[in-house]
């Protein structure tokens, strides 16, 4: 359950929320733009029962998501994009969680920024070819936290929310 508020009273810096699509399991990642540079928020994962109908798990990733938009308020929402995938009933089930982020986020009038998922790798590690559990201790690293201990989702959301920010900056420079 998603608590009713996690930013911090009087935080003033923008948010973005990074959110890795599945229909089994939705990471999120929240970062706070600082002026020293991006802070961790929160981070986590959406998991409906994983037997229950596609439509179930469906309406409650929805349900946890306008839980988590309200808790966060997020100025910018960093998505993965679609990919293609050796599975197609796997990549039609990424395509529906997507569907009902790009939803959600469009509701709240959230400004959404869309990212391959090799772009967020290389944002935080140099390649586009890294492993979960690379990109889970580079995002430890550049964050100053200990290890996350949390799912490979969770830590490839706050990837995309860290990307979105550094490809927002890089076009502010007009880099």
């Amino acid at each position: 359950m998603i608590p009713a508020a996690l930013v911090p009273d009087g935080c003033t810096w923008p948010i973005v929320l990074g959110i890795d699509p599945g229909t089994r399991s939705l990471g999120y990642g929240a970062l706070v733009i600082a002026p020293d540079g991006p802070r961790f928020l929160a981070c986590g994962v959406v998991q409906p029962p994983a037997r229950a109908a596609v439509a179930t798990r469906l309406g409650e990733i929805q349900r946890e998501l306008e839980r988590l938009l309200g808790a966060l308020r997020p100025g910018v929402l960093a998505l993965e994009r679609a990919f293609h995938s050796k599975n197609v009933q796997a990549a039609f089930r990424i395509g529906e969680a997507r569907g009902v982020v790009l939803a959600a986020a469009a509701r709240a009038g959230i400004e959404i920024f869309e990212l391959a998922p090799a772009a967020a790798k290389k944002a935080v590690l140099g390649h586009g070819g890294a492993s979960k559990h690379q990109v889970a201790r580079m995002m430890a690293h550049i964050l100053g936290t200990a290890e996350l201990e949390v799912p490979s989702d969770a830590t490839d959301a706050l990837a995309l929310a860290f990307a979105c920010i550094k490809r927002r900056a890089a076009a502010r420079l007009g880099v």
